[in-house]
C-alpha cells in the first residue's frame, strides 16, 4: 500500500511539474535516451525474448497489468510474461504512438498501440492456433540513475478488438 501511495504521489508531481513547465521535450538528448530504453523493451517482446531486458529496469520497478499488481520485473517475468511468451508463435505492436516527458532525473511514457498475438497451436491439448488483437496503452514511470534511464514503474492495460 505504501509503494501505490508513493508511486500515486510521485505520478501526480510529475504531472504537476509538467504542466506547471508546459515546454516541448521531445527532441531533447534526455527524451531520445528515454524513448530507446522503451523501444528497446518493445523490440524484446516483439522478438519473443526477455533477454537483455532485465537492464531496463531498477530491481525493484513494480509492474501492473489490467490494473492488478504483478510485482516487480523479476516476479513479472518468472510468473506471467516469461511462460506466456513460450506460448505465442508471434506478438506484433502496429500504430504505434509514444509519448515522452522529461523533468530533472525523472520520466514519464504513455504509449498507445495495437498488438496481434498469435498463440501456437498444441496437439497435446487439441488447440488450435489462434489470432488475439487488442488495443493497448502502457504508462512508465523512468529514473535516471548513474546516468542510464531505467524503468521504476509500468502499468499496461488493453481491450481486446475483434477481428
Amino acid at each position: 500500500m505504501k509503494v501505490l501511495k508513493f508511486i500515486t504521489l510521485l505520478t501526480v508531481f510529475l504531472l504537476t511539474v509538467n504542466l506547471t513547465n508546459a515546454q516541448d521535450t521531445s527532441n531533447t538528448k534526455d527524451t531520445k535516451e528515454v524513448k530507446a530504453v522503451m523501444k528497446a523493451y518493445k523490440d524484446a517482446i516483439q522478438n519473443l525474448t526477455t533477454e537483455g531486458t532485465f537492464e531496463l529496469f531498477t530491481p525493484d520497478a513494480i509492474i501492473f497489468e489490467q490494473g492488478k499488481l504483478e510485482g516487480t520485473y523479476k516476479e513479472y517475468i518468472s510468473h506471467h510474461l516469461g511462460p506466456e511468451l513460450g506460448h505465442f508463435k508471434s506478438f506484433i505492436f502496429s500504430d504505434y504512438e509514444i509519448q515522452a516527458t522529461v523533468n530533472s532525473s525523472y520520466a514519464y511514457t504513455t504509449e498507445n498501440y495495437i498488438y496481434t498475438i498469435v498463440l501456437k497451436g498444441n496437439k497435446t491439448k487439441d488447440t488450435k492456433e489462434r489470432t488475439i488483437k487488442s488495443k493497448g496503452v502502457a504508462t512508465s514511470i523512468l529514473q535516471k540513475i548513474d546516468g542510464k534511464w531505467k524503468i521504476i514503474h509500468s502499468h499496461t492495460s488493453f481491450k481486446k478488438l475483434k477481428i
